[in-house]
């Protein structure tokens, strides 16, 4: 019986220095079985550190970047919105935009950046020449659309600006990762790889016909 007593005190004991006296008032931490990763060595804003030269723990900006939350697309930043061609791919009627908004000028510039773009975002599923024979399809998705079908050609610009925006069946909205003006870059390259799946003899501007033989 002895044992039974002794065994009953070192459980009480332990459950007190476990779980603590309930609704008694201390100003130690509470015990953390679980730590979760909740105090981890890191800066504070405007705080002082020994590793950089200067001494500081804040950094300088690098060229380039965007605060979170801060893109054209933020509800911050509607007031920049007035132009709907250009960040809702309407015309002034509400209607899709057919061709480009007058703020953009599509050049061999703006075009190497869709091409930049495309190949980050869309070609793992729509394939580098948009014929939806992208890397994810050996992986078993099978339903990636071909930019070169007859349905996707005749989409007027708006409506696929609107379809990057706003995602659409099992593609998601690329709004947070495609500001608005890379979107359309994204677009004209679509409509360059579509003009050039496309194109005839007739295409060839004549400066460049004998290049290729064409009389």
């Amino acid at each position: 019986m002895r044992y039974v007593y002794l065994t009953l005190f070192l459980i009480v004991v332990l459950g007190a220095s476990v779980f603590g006296f309930r609704g008694s008032l201390s100003t130690r931490s509470p015990l953390e079985v679980f730590p979760d990763m909740d105090h981890q060595a890191k800066y504070k804003p405007q705080a002082e550190s020994k590793f950089f030269a200067d001494g500081r723990a804040d950094r300088p900006t690098p060229v380039g970047a965007v605060a979170f939350g801060r893109t054209d697309d933020s509800a911050d930043a509607s007031f920049l919105k007035q132009d709907l061609a250009l960040f809702e791919g309407k015309d002034e009627k509400g209607q899709a935009l057919s061709g480009f908004p007058s703020a953009l000028t599509v050049d061999a510039r703006f075009l190497e950046r869709g091409q930049d773009r495309f190949t980050v975002y869309c070609a793992p599923c729509h394939g580098a020449l948009g014929d939806g024979n992208g890397i994810t399809k050996q992986y078993g998705m099978g339903a990636t659309p071909s930019f070169h079908d007859d349905r996707l050609r005749q989409l007027a610009e708006g409506e696929i600006f609107n379809v990057i925006t706003h995602g659409k069946g099992n593609m998601l909205s690329y709004a947070d990762k495609l500001p608005a003006d890379d979107r359309w870059a994204v677009i004209a390259y679509v409509r360059a790889l579509q003009r050039a799946a496309h194109t005839t003899a007739a295409d060839v501007p004549p400066g460049h016909k004998s290049e290729l033989g064409i009389k």
